[in-house]
């Protein structure tokens, strides 16, 4: 009696949306057709205070597949709501299709299921701010996971730029991408929906543009205007959508120039920024800083590389990050927030809309009820 007692302050304390510390969260996943799902699964068995209870996918192949990799004790759905009704989990993990992460929101919503998203958060600018509206409304925290935010190089960029390490930042420019989902060997469910305007909401523009587009609002916030131009290099491949863009965000002081291609020669993962004092390039792996120079041949214009302290454990994996937030009942903070998100989609909205009549798009303001 004692210990359920405790059990239950300990809940009473950390907060409407949180966890008991004294017990495993209860994980679900939501879709197994995006590739990112394995490496996901994999980091969340390792998670201490993490227990994967149910997986729902309609693709019979993809849950035997997965019925290897996971304990005996995880049950299998064809349906998610099933799924969510019969398992009662903590927080579901989506890896599915952009356009179906409106719908298992909502769906999670009425169950008051914390909500856990690969990126982009959504298909469209309209369905992320119906996400974020219906996750503020029940009460459930809201995350939308890039990979490359969990890197040591990418965190102490943020921190330099933001403390002004290259002055005020006046240009930026974000190179992401490879050689396309076909070229790299993506499973047929994934290229399914990938290639598919509606599914996935674009090809790279949406793949790959909602990484710039995620580092810019970190960074700058929402741009004013948003220019944009697409290209079909693939054209023996007869695919619905682009595979190469550039996009040009317009700031008061400043411009980001994004260009999200599946016709990189390799992976490319970088962001460059630029101001009076320099500039700083960060990788996946690493940290480069260029001081400014007048009038003085520079030999490497990459810069030299800068020490990168290692990360607090809790912010190593978006998985563990999540559950610190849910444990600890803390805000999901930038470049991973609702708010940061709904801005993401809002420009791809703007650049598509920008290609589709070839002029600049003014980018929508936020609804303050969305902050």
């Amino acid at each position: 009696m004692k210990k359920l007692f405790l059990l239950g302050l300990l809940f009473i304390l950390g907060g409407g949306a949180g966890i008991a510390r004294a017990a495993d969260a209860r994980f679900v996943i939501v879709g197994l057709d995006h590739d990112h799902v394995w490496s996901r699964m994999k980091g969340l068995l390792q998670t201490p205070g993490a227990q994967l209870v149910g997986i729902a996918d309609p693709h019979p192949e993809l849950i035997e597949k997965a019925k290897g990799l996971v304990p005996s004790s995880v049950k299998f759905f064809s349906d998610y709501t099933e799924m969510l009704d019969a398992m009662k989990p903590d927080v579901a993990i989506v890896t599915t299709a952009n356009n179906l992460h409106l719908p298992i929101l909502r769906a999670c919503a009425r169950r008051h299921i914390n909500y856990f998203t690969e990126k982009p958060m959504a298909s469209s600018g309209a369905d992320a701010r119906e996400m974020a509206r219906l996750a503020n409304q029940a009460g459930i925290k809201l995350m939308v996971n890039y990979w490359n935010f969990w890197s040591p190089a990418t965190q102490e960029a943020a921190a330099r730029v933001k403390a002004g390490e290259v002055g005020p930042v006046q240009k930026i420019i974000l190179e992401f991408g490879h050689e396309g989902p076909k070229e790299i060997g993506a499973s047929k469910e994934f290229n399914n929906w990938l290639y598919d305007p509606k599914r996935n909401g674009a090809g790279p523009l949406m793949d790959f543009g909602c990484y710039g587009a995620a580092w810019a609002m970190w960074m700058k916030g929402r741009p004013q205007r948003v220019f944009a131009y697409s290209l079909k290099l693939k054209t023996d491949q007869h695919n619905e959508v682009e595979d190469d863009a550039v996009m040009v965000l317009e700031y008061p002081d400043a411009s980001a120039i994004l260009m999200p291609s599946w016709d990189w020669p390799y992976n490319k993962a970088q962001v460059e920024f630029f101001g009076p004092r320099g500039s700083l390039l960060v990788m996946a792996d690493g940290l480069l800083f260029q001081p400014a120079r007048k009038n003085t041949k520079i030999e490497d214009p990459s810069g030299s590389p800068l020490p990168v302290p290692p990360m607090p454990p809790e912010r190593t994996d978006g998985i563990v990050y999540f559950l610190d937030c849910l444990r600890n009942n803390k805000p999901i903070e930038a470049p991973s927030s609702a708010e940061i998100n709904v801005g993401v989609n809002d420009i791809i909205d703007a650049a598509i809309e920008s290609i589709r009549t070839g002029k600049a798009v003014s980018v929508k303001p936020l609804d303050s009820r969305l902050r």
